[in-house]
């Protein structure tokens, strides 16, 4: 290398391990994609190693949660997803093997529980690979320490020479894949420093943060709001060749409701009014009438996004009472219809749907029958 020729740094990738139940922290889903701080937990991490110009970020995540973590992860750059094995061992091998072709020259493993990176923990990781192949995360344990015999005290236990251990641990990308690949005993190391130890590999102590504090019990998620209430409205003009959809239902009538999606305007109104329960906006917000995607496109899918958003909150649906205004159509006829449809799309039954109609004794624009206006509210219940 020439004398004024700068060195290269270090490409840096990293493996999120997001393939386990969570079932300690008493979330509706597994804790990973639960809501924490605004946001799912495995994205908090995620956006800070991304943000730190750590690339590609192979995600571990269970069998079958493509789209859940998908949509944890929408917009988060360099993400890969891969499904994990049954034991945290098998699924960071998995990660660390779609990552060879890479050939990073670090990798950073991280557990997804653990939402929060101090940046200062991953300078002192790194620093640490210049004279070691691993490093951890750690912190001193201050409280007295004793074995357990049973439920009865045992022998003391020296806390000097004790560690709490944290993630991201940091290895040398060669060698902790080496590492994996020779291990010939049973996959439930409890982490990747034990599998770098028993490869022959000195691992270096770093101070870690308590920052990093792993998500694990249901007392590490603050307790959701038991009842929320939101409230939608929306108006669509009628319109000469356009098909009428109100609820999900197709209706025969001379005119339909025009606008850049099915323009069902009894499902905008709803979608927003759970939207709003959650605090998640509105629908142009999640479907901006300036995409052409969404030409044309069913409402339902819109419904149906809002009610996997509230369900990634915690929340279920309790009841929606929602008014369509308009002189015409009638909507006794297809009341029932209507229900059973909105039922199926919220996950829930008939009898949690309200469906009224009313007039505006032909004032203003409904009554002028130039379009029709809907208003919803959406009680949404903790889970």
């Amino acid at each position: 290398m020439a004398m004024n020729e700068a060195p290269s740094l270090p490409r840096i990738a990293a493996v999120i391990v997001a393939a386990g139940q969570g079932l300690r922290a008493g979330q509706p889903l597994p804790k990973q994609f639960a809501n924490w701080r605004g946001k799912p937990v495995v994205r908090h991490s995620a956006e800070i190693l991304a943000s730190a110009g750590i690339s590609p970020l192979v995600v571990a995540i269970p069998d079958g949660a493509d789209a859940i973590a998908g949509r944890a992860l929408q917009g988060v750059p360099s993400i890969r997803l891969i499904t994990g094995g049954e034991t945290r061992q098998q699924s960071v091998r998995l990660a660390l093997e779609a990552l060879a072709g890479d050939r990073p020259d670090i990798v950073l493993i991280h557990d997804a529980a653990r939402p929060i990176i101090p940046t200062a923990v991953v300078s002192r990781l790194v620093d640490a690979l210049h004279i070691h192949p691993g490093a951890i995360p750690v912190l001193p344990v201050v409280d007295s320490m004793v074995h357990a015999e049973g439920s009865l005290m045992g022998a003391p236990a020296r806390r000097e020479s004790l560690r709490r251990v944290q993630t991201p641990q940091a290895f040398r990308f060669a060698d902790i894949l080496a590492a994996h690949r020779a291990w010939d005993g049973a996959p439930d190391a409890g982490d990747d420093a034990q599998v770098a130890q028993a490869a022959g590999l000195d691992i270096a102590l770093v101070e870690g943060d308590e920052a990093l504090h792993k998500l694990t019990y249901a007392s590490d998620f603050p307790a959701a709001t038991p009842v929320r209430v939101g409230t939608g409205y929306d108006v669509h003009r009628l319109a000469e060749g356009q098909e009428l959809w109100l609820c999900g239902v197709r209706i025969d009538h001379p005119r339909g409701l025009a606008g850049h999606s099915d323009a069902d305007v009894a499902i905008h109104a709803l979608v927003d009014a759970i939207l709003g329960a959650i605090g998640a906006g509105d629908i142009g917000t999640h479907f901006p009438p300036s995409d052409p995607q969404w030409r044309g496109a069913s409402s339902d899918r819109f419904l149906t996004h809002a009610v996997e958003l509230a369900t990634s909150a915690g929340y279920r649906i309790g009841n929606i009472d929602l008014t369509i205004i308009c002189e015409a159509p009638k909507i006794g006829p297809h009341r029932e219809a209507m229900r059973a449809r909105l039922a199926e799309l919220l996950g829930t039954t008939p009898g949690a749907v309200s469906i009224k109609a009313t007039t505006t004794e032909r004032l203003g624009f409904t009554g002028r029958s130039e379009g029709i206006a809907a208003q919803a509210v959406a009680t949404l219940l903790a889970i």
